[in-house]
């Protein structure tokens, strides 16, 4: 298949399935989702950037905290992440872990000699990797589906097509690959070339499952991978130790992997011992952002800050990937005419979709203050607005309908999907001459803007962390506990009531070491 009619198909894939015509609003959330970065010490005080400096967090946090620098340094963090999940699937729970080693920051402020006679009485220039996002993630689910199985929403795609599939189009959508092996143009494709799905007529339609009435055992698995990095240049300024002005310009880098498997093993079919679908999802991508923040000392024991955050704007390459497995009772099936033979194939690999396209991320800002109680400590909140409902997307990779059509029906679907959101951070530090303590949390707010599935995803981050500063050096530590949940629906069908959801409760746990030395 060529490269336009691959992505030609994929769209048509997006028009005609409900749930695959909401997957751009899906990945455009992916990569724009608020998460807990910063240092250890920004960590430990619930990821809050809005209203406190003097931390290479804010290089891409606030870049106006920048101004409180007074002398060079260099940052290194590195960092372990314990990903937790247990999946609920037709009333079974299944528990999953891994654990991921990463270094998601490291950084380098310079700062310029004090300028006393001048109301600029200081700037400094910074530079930081950061890793924005994590993707790791994994579970596994399983349980006994007396409705339904995956060749159900097989045929409905195939029976509810305009116009609808016909043998020769089913027997055509069978070719060789570079390799001369056999490949599928599509899932109906290889449905029918395993003789899954049979026609009832002369030309094909309706067609009809080889089992359609067994009792199915469901298992399924997940593996995801990847970030979203970023690259940092800031500059900020200090006018009169009072106000506080910085700017910075990010390149973003996003990398994101999953592999999946889902299995409906036949009880007691007369024709079929298990049919497998595997998925494999391969995305690069890279953009660019900017921001701009402010933080003004409205006496010494006050200030208040606040930063205007750029839409990422994102240039992405996937590949999706498919194959189908299955086992026959006995290894025959029936042909057309009833007699048992051989299946020409156990299993069949599907073209791969490639794709290409741009986002625009969220419109993000955040504002907030802290409160200091002399040399002993300090406490400092922050709200955050997030845009979700105007992210866009747009692509050149089809025809000129092609695009426009994919233009037009993703912003429909992100209106329609998500909304606005507003977050909430409060963190506070306890000082005890070299010796720091901190602890901090978050509250995430769902994006979602329906719950037709019953799952509220909205975020609560718990933080806490200690430290050691000198005049040479400083040693933070963080760990933050998240707890939220999301869903997965390995496939769909015209009756809700058939299919079921894999609720996922997700608690990872992040565990951050950052060590500093000035110069």
């Amino acid at each position: 298949m060529s490269k336009t009619y691959s992505a030609t198909a994929f769209l048509f894939s997006l028009l005609t399935s409900s749930a695959a015509f909401a997957q751009y609003a899906t990945d455009a959330l992916r990569y724009s989702e608020i998460n807990q970065t910063g240092s250890a010490r920004f960590q430990g005080l619930g990821g809050n950037h809005a209203a406190i400096g003097g931390d290479a967090s804010s290089i891409y946090g606030n870049p106006a905290g920048l101004g409180f620098y007074s002398r060079s340094e260099l940052t290194l963090s590195p960092a372990v992440t314990i990903a937790g999940t247990k999946a609920n699937y037709l009333g079974n729970d299944t528990k999953e872990s891994s654990s991921l080693f990463n270094i998601p920051q490291a950084s380098v402020v310079f700062t310029s000699q004090p300028g006393f006679q001048r109301k600029w009485k200081r700037s400094s220039f910074g530079v930081s990797f950061s890793r924005q996002q994590s993707f790791q993630n994994g579970y596994t689910y399983g349980g006994r589906n007396n409705n339904s199985a995956y060749v159900d929403n097989v045929l409905e795609n195939v029976n509810n097509a305009n116009p609808p599939y016909t043998i020769d189009e089913l027997e055509k959508g069978l070719t060789n690959d570079a390799a001369g092996n056999p490949i599928a143009s599509s899932i109906p494709v290889a449905y029918y070339q395993m003789y899954l799905i049979n026609p009832t007529t002369a030309a094909g339609p309706p067609f009809t499952a080889l089992d359609g009435t067994s009792v199915v055992d469901q298992t399924g698995d997940f593996t995801s991978k990847g970030a979203t990095s970023q690259w940092t240049f800031a500059y900020a300024g200090n006018l009169n130790d009072k106000f506080y002005l910085g700017g910075n310009v990010g390149f973003s880098r996003i990398k994101y992997e999953y592999s999946s498997r889902f299995s409906d093993d036949y009880i007691n079919s007369p024709s079929l011992t298990y049919v497998d679908q595997f998925e494999d999802f391969t995305v690069r991508g890279s953009g660019f952002n900017a921001s701009l923040g402010a933080i003004y000392k409205l006496n010494p024991m006050f200030q208040i800050g606040g930063t205007l955050i750029s839409p990422t704007f994102s240039a992405i390459k996937e590949t999706y990937s498919q194959s189908v497995a299955a086992g026959f009772v006995g290894g025959k099936v029936k042909d057309a005419e009833g007699n048992l033979i051989t299946p020409p194939y156990t299993s069949l690999p599907i073209t791969p979709n490639d794709f290409e396209y741009t986002l625009i991320g969220p419109m993000r800002g955040n504002l907030g203050g802290t409160v200091f109680f002399q040399n002993k400590g300090f406490l400092t909140a922050t709200i955050e607005y997030a845009g979700y409902s105007g992210m866009r997307a747009r692509t050149s990779f089809l025809d000129s309908q092609g695009n426009q059509d994919f233009k037009n029906n993703t912003k429909t679907e992100i209106k329609d999907t998500f909304r606005n959101t507003v977050n909430f951070r409060l963190g506070g530090e306890i000082r005890a001459n070299i010796f720091r303590a901190r602890i901090g949390g978050a509250y995430i707010s769902d994006p979602y803007l329906d719950r037709t599935d019953g799952i509220d995803r909205s975020k609560l981050l718990f933080s806490a962390g200690v430290g050691v500063r000198n005049d040479r050096f400083f040693v933070d530590l963080a760990g933050t506990f998240t707890t939220y949940k999301s869903a997965y629906t390995p496939y769909y069908l015209n009756n809700p009531n058939n299919y079921a959801s894999v609720e996922i409760t997700n608690r990872p746990v992040n565990v951050m070491l950052t060590g500093g030395v000035f110069f």
